[in-house]
C-alpha cells in the first residue's frame, strides 16, 4: 500500500487518466474528488461489497434454479 500526505488543493494521479483531488478536510473527514474516464467505475468500498454479495446470492439462486429445472427435465424425459 502506498501512503501519501496531501494538502487541500493537491492532486494525486493514477495512471494516465485518473486524478484524485483533495477538496477539503473537515475534522476527521476528507473530501475527495475523482476525475476518470466514464468507463472507469468508482465505488465506495461498502457499495462495492454490497453489489458483490448481491451478485453472489443471485448466482447461487440461479444455480439452484437450474439444478431444479434439470431434475424436472430428467424426470419428464424418463416418463
Amino acid at each position: 500500500m502506498l501512503v501519501l500526505k496531501r494538502k487541500v488543493g493537491e492532486v494525486i494521479r493514477i495512471g494516465n487518466d485518473i486524478e484524485v483531488h483533495v477538496l477539503a478536510v473537515e475534522g476527521d473527514v476528507i473530501k475527495l474528488g475523482f476525475e476518470a474516464p466514464k468507463h472507469v467505475q468508482i465505488l465506495r468500498s461498502e457499495v462495492f461489497e454490497a453489489i458483490k454479495s448481491e451478485n453472489l446470492q443471485s448466482s447461487i439462486s440461479n444455480s439452484m434454479d437450474a439444478k431444479e429445472m434439470m431434475k424436472k427435465f430428467k424426470k419428464g424425459a424418463q416418463a
